[in-house]
């Protein structure tokens, strides 16, 4: 899909030599890529302390358990 964005052309220069990619394509995909990893590890990490934590809890037994008819 064709898409024409105004980007500053000092900006996509500088990520295209940084990341040494060919062409300025090249620098936008990585770049989108990139954003969307690092989005998904904040969702991730603002998750944790959310979910109970049973120290009791044995997943061993709980596994033999299922096993015995």
């Amino acid at each position: 899909m064709a898409t024409n964005l105004a980007i500053d052309d000092k900006l996509i220069e500088e990520a295209r030599k940084l990341g040494e990619h060919k062409t300025k394509k090249q620098a936008v995909t990585t770049a989108l890529e990139e954003y969307i990893r690092h989005r998904k590890q904040q969702r991730i990490l603002g998750d944790f302390g959310t979910v109970d934590f049973d120290p009791t809890y044995d997943y061993k037994a709980e596994r033999r358990a299922k096993r015995m008819p």
